[in-house]
């Protein structure tokens, strides 16, 4: 899809889906959801108004595959994103409760009964998370989520086991199972992956160990993280890239992308390759709706190192 300057879209956030990092789109004329290409991207914006609108809901296309509707009534959301009825409709809600023995629509047993994986992500801030993902989503899984190192650690057969192993590590460990984006997009001002390395290692090392005493055959596989990411994630001079000091929800805007990590980008003001980098999250914006043009971003003072 090309953005028409002065045109409406309602922002759904950045997907790994295709093994790349990208921006869904909906336009708000058709209801339309579609996908654009964030590395280089350009982008001239502003929010149109304050309110939050429905992101649509999760559809089960194939057995295992899940696929995102964008809402055809253009809705506004509730606090969790979606209105009353995408969230009736949205049968993948279920999932975080899935081995709790809770109520489990046909299509996403059937989803959770395929092998699943249990994986250690540390972030540029050196906090690390237990978390899982299904066998079909081994890589995207972990590229949304945005971390420096990642170590996927067994792969059992069903999504309830896994859940219950990253239940357990969780405890016996005290690792998290969610880190804030707030968090991540700080550390990238100033990554340190040496560091994260260390404390990536340390923490394998103890969950490896955890599970063998469990009894679970450990099937280590380091995750590879994309190319996009590269530069966001490398360390940078002190004071050479700053969070962007705005809130994209509000007034003009306008980046230009060169990296992505998750939701996260590396982005300059302008086309000048002399101008300071600015890390931003892009998923702030989901649920507003955008209009595109020629628009930039506020003044912002930006003093790098001395030394």
């Amino acid at each position: 899809m090309d953005l028409q300057p002065g045109h409406q879209y309602l922002w759904h956030g950045v997907t790994w889906a295709s093994g790349t990092p990208t921006l869904l789109l909906a336009d708000t004329a058709s209801a339309r959801l579609a996908p654009i290409s964030l590395m280089g991207l350009n982008l001239g914006f502003r929010v149109a108004a304050p309110t939050r609108y429905c992101t649509g809901r999760y559809q089960f296309a194939h057995t295992f595959q899940v696929e995102l509707r964008a809402c055809p009534r253009q809705a506004e959301s509730d606090a969790g994103g979606q209105c009353p009825a995408c969230l009736q409709e949205d049968e993948f809600r279920f999932a975080h409760q899935f081995h709790k023995d809770g109520y489990t629509p046909p299509a996403l047993a059937t989803y959770m009964n395929q092998p699943h994986l249990l994986y250690i992500a540390t972030f540029a801030n050196t906090v690390s998370k237990v978390g899982t993902a299904a066998a079909t989503r081994r890589q995207s899984r972990l590229d949304e989520q945005g971390p420096v190192h990642a170590t996927y650690l067994t792969e059992v057969s069903d999504g309830r086991t896994v859940r219950h192993l990253e239940d357990a590590l969780s405890r016996q460990l005290g690792l998290t199972q969610t880190v804030r984006t707030a968090a991540k997009l700080a550390a990238l001002a100033e990554p340190d992956p040496d560091r994260a390395r260390t404390t990536h290692e340390n923490i394998v090392t103890s969950a490896l160990s955890t599970l063998a005493d469990m009894g679970i055959r450990p099937t280590r596989h380091e995750w590879k993280p994309p190319a996009e990411g590269q530069e966001i994630r490398s360390p940078q001079p002190p004071g050479r890239r700053v969070v962007y000091p705005h809130d994209l929800r509000d007034g003009e805007h306008r980046f230009l992308i060169q990296s992505c990590s998750g939701s996260q980008a590396l982005a300059r003001l302008s086309t000048d390759e002399l101008d300071a980098r600015y890390v931003l999250d892009l998923n702030v914006l989901k649920g507003r709706r955008i209009l595109t043009g020629d628009y930039t971003s506020p003044q912002t003072t930006h003093q790098e190192s001395l030394f």
